[in-house]
């Protein structure tokens, strides 16, 4: 490998045209490769880190990315529309959209309604031009999900378990999921831009790391976005599971682009997000809004995460799991299994039945959402939001339950709940919410050069 490569700046891409070692393994540009989608992740003089390039920043790098983003959000668009809501002229606007096509990256979808005169011929994102995977790793399951550059879901593979082996372990068969995953789907790799992997924290991005030793001590630091891409040949981007959930909203048109919003995630435990103007509130170190982790009693037990009272320990699926068993009989009513780890399994039985109106259920169920109703009303009085959604694959069963107490409480007890109203919505990605979020992130890493593929923000 030299240890000199020839760089060049433009628009704060870094073109590089010899091949580099990431996380042990090349990338390498796409000029080399024959103009397919680049592998390449550059070393950022002076800043650390590793930027992904590809044939999408081939030039004016910002640009392309603005362009690429507004036709993305409007789902077509005319080059005078582009041209108006992106400020740049409209001779900009034509070259721009020409190169986009040159890539495959846009096509044109028809005309638009005629105002006069010739009808404006519209463009959109060529779906099939690039692909992304997403992976949501959980304590006692696995989903992976492939999507095409509009977001789409096309493909879609779980399977039980993976994180309660050691690591070194357990993502050699996650990759080979992913590798049968784009097998089965016949994606070309070639357009594969890379592997969101989204999971619990505390994390750290830059170094692609858990900071936590859940479920065992053997993550805890574990270069898991490193080793990862190793084994795949694929950039990875290590992200927090409610902040995926809350950007594939945000992706797909589900929300206003232009709010403030919230999210709530579900699944073995709790976590949230919040989504400014289309980007996640980060905070210092990407480990914001773990609403999870807010104390609700301080009183109360001392959680794994070191505070005390944690909302996850009383509104989670595992505290409504050890309070139902706790029930004389409810144990036998809805055959639950006293003895097994899978709190997910178990809480899917007790939120069905709560939707069958059995009364014990119902009760329990109903005293997990008003404790996240708690969680939902301090999360609007701290970031004002507009809209909390609720994702994740323990919404999935009693959703409706849930949303009826959330904003019940919201509208009852939310500081500025006379200035304008929240919404508290289902997320339209169902429980594959964060699965399908890391895979956009990979997306919205690309198009709007918001951080690089390894997690690390240049």
């Amino acid at each position: 490998m030299s240890s000199g490569p020839d760089i060049d700046g433009s628009d704060s891409v870094i073109f590089v045209r010899q091949v580099r070692k990431v996380n042990g393994h090349a990338w390498r540009r796409g000029a080399d490769t024959g103009g397919e989608p680049s592998r390449l992740a550059a070393k950022v003089p002076d800043r650390g880190g590793y930027v992904a390039t590809s044939p999408i920043w081939a030039s004016r790098a910002k640009t392309r990315g603005l362009v690429l983003d507004v036709i993305r959000a409007a789902h077509a668009s005319s080059r005078v529309e582009l041209a108006a809501a992106t400020g740049l002229t409209s001779a900009t606007i034509s070259e721009v959209v020409r190169e986009l096509m040159n890539d495959g990256l846009v096509v044109e979808a028809g005309t638009g309604a005629s105002r006069g005169g010739k009808p404006r011929t519209l463009v959109q994102l060529n779906p099939a031009a690039r692909y992304s995977v997403g992976v949501q790793l959980e304590r006692n399951t696995c989903v992976v999900v492939v999507v095409d550059l509009v977001g789409r879901q096309v493909a879609r593979t779980s399977f039980h378990g993976p994180a309660v082996l050691p690591p070194d372990q357990a993502l050699p068969q996650v990759a080979a999921q992913v590798e049968a995953l784009l097998a089965a789907t016949a994606v070309d790799r070639a357009k594969v831009l890379g592997v969101g992997l989204v999971g619990y924290g505390p994390q750290d991005r830059r170094t692609g790391t858990l900071l936590t030793p859940q479920p065992t001590e053997a993550w805890l630091n574990y270069p898991i976005a490193g080793r990862l891409a190793e084994i795949l040949g694929l950039p990875v981007l290590l992200d927090n599971d409610a902040a995926a959930a809350a950007i594939g909203e945000y992706w797909l048109g589900a929300v206003d682009p232009t709010s403030t919003y919230g999210c709530i995630y579900m699944a073995t435990g709790i976590g949230g997000s919040v989504v400014v103007a289309g980007e996640v509130y980060r905070g210092t170190s990407s480990n914001s809004v773990e609403i999870g982790h807010i104390s609700i009693d301080v009183n109360g037990d001392e959680c794994t995460c070191g505070n005390v009272g944690c909302l996850e320990n009383y509104a989670g699926p595992s505290a409504v799991v050890r309070r139902a068993i706790a029930i004389p009989g409810l144990v036998q009513r809805l055959a639950l299994d006293p003895t097994g780890g899978d709190f997910l399994t178990e809480f899917a039985r007790i939120a069905a039945a709560a939707n069958a109106g059995e009364p014990a259920a119902r009760s329990l169920i109903e005293q997990s959402a008003r404790y996240l109703g708690h969680a939902a009303v301090t999360m609007s009085t701290l970031f004002d939001v507009d809209t909390i959604v609720l994702a994740g694959p323990s919404f999935t069963v009693a959703g409706s339950i849930y949303q009826a107490v959330i904003q019940h409480e919201i509208d009852r007890r939310t500081f500025a709940r006379r200035a304008h109203p929240v919404r508290v919505v289902p997320s339209i990605n169902g429980s594959d919410a964060a699965a399908n979020g890391g895979a956009v992130l990979v997306l919205q890493n690309e198009l709007k050069l918001s951080a690089n593929l390894t997690g690390q923000t240049p």
